[in-house]
């Protein structure tokens, strides 16, 4: 027991223990406890423990994975190289960060920096709109005499006669700016000779526009179907009137 309890500086002078010198250590150190065992190899050093009890020499894990060579059969294949050694960390240099400018869509119609809705600025300047769709009627017109399949017809009456309430619209609408013009062009006028300018009131304009609107249907010849049309719906609102207060 005496011969273990060396000194760490005095590690490097001992002599390699042959296989019969450790066998008698190992045997002398059955006898000890645990704690005396661990004391003991507080002492000595873990090192030059582990090297007297198990053996002469102390494998380095990471010397050994160094000095692996891996060889190839063929010059020309990619040497191979272990998978359990992890590649080497490649340092990311920090690359200059590029503001990149975000799009904001945007909707003309909810837009306030588009400016506000002008109804006649818009209707004049897609007034060509209107030719286009004028010569679509017609087209349609044409194919309608032509088609023969009953559902491929119905289809295009339906489109011919949206169209045409379309352009009766549209019309109606031009004649309405019209007037409004040639009004306030007479207001100009009467001011510009010193009289005073004369203002319709509201009650005054819608006779003015019923009366406008009998003149025009009495000329294409529709005065009776309007009229049909008007007595259908007025009985049709005074029958659900009726169901209402039933």
């Amino acid at each position: 027991m005496d011969t273990l309890l060396i000194d760490m500086s005095d590690t490097q002078d001992i002599p390699q223990d042959t296989d019969d010198e450790r066998i008698a250590i190992r045997e002398e150190l059955q006898g000890l406890s645990f704690e005396q065992l661990q004391k003991l190899k507080e002492e000595m050093g873990t090192k030059l423990f582990n090297k007297k009890v198990f053996s002469g020499k102390h494998i380095d894990p990471k010397s050994k994975r160094k000095n692996l060579n891996f060889k190839r059969e063929n010059k020309n294949r990619p040497r191979e190289v272990s998978s359990k050694i992890p590649p080497r960390m490649v340092k990311k240099t920090a690359q200059p960060v590029i503001p990149v400018p975000k799009n904001i869509p945007r909707d003309p119609r909810f837009d306030s920096l588009c400016g506000t809705f002008k109804e006649k600025a818009f209707h004049s300047a897609y007034k060509f709109v209107d030719d286009i769709r004028d010569k679509e009627i017609t087209i349609l017109k044409k194919k309608l005499k032509k088609e023969k399949n009953s559902d491929e017809k119905e289809k295009i009456k339906y489109l011919v006669q949206r169209m045409e309430n379309q352009s009766r619209e549209a019309k109606l609408r031009r004649e309405k700016h019209q007037q409004d013009k040639e009004e306030h062009t007479a207001r100009i006028q009467a001011l510009k000779h010193g009289e005073k300018p004369q203002f319709r009131k509201k009650s005054e304009q819608t006779m003015l526009n019923l009366v406008q609107k009998f003149e025009t249907l009495k000329k294409t010849g529709k005065i009776n179907k309007h009229i049909e049309k008007k007595t259908k719906q007025m009985k049709a609102k005074e029958r659900n009137q009726h169901r209402y207060f039933e």
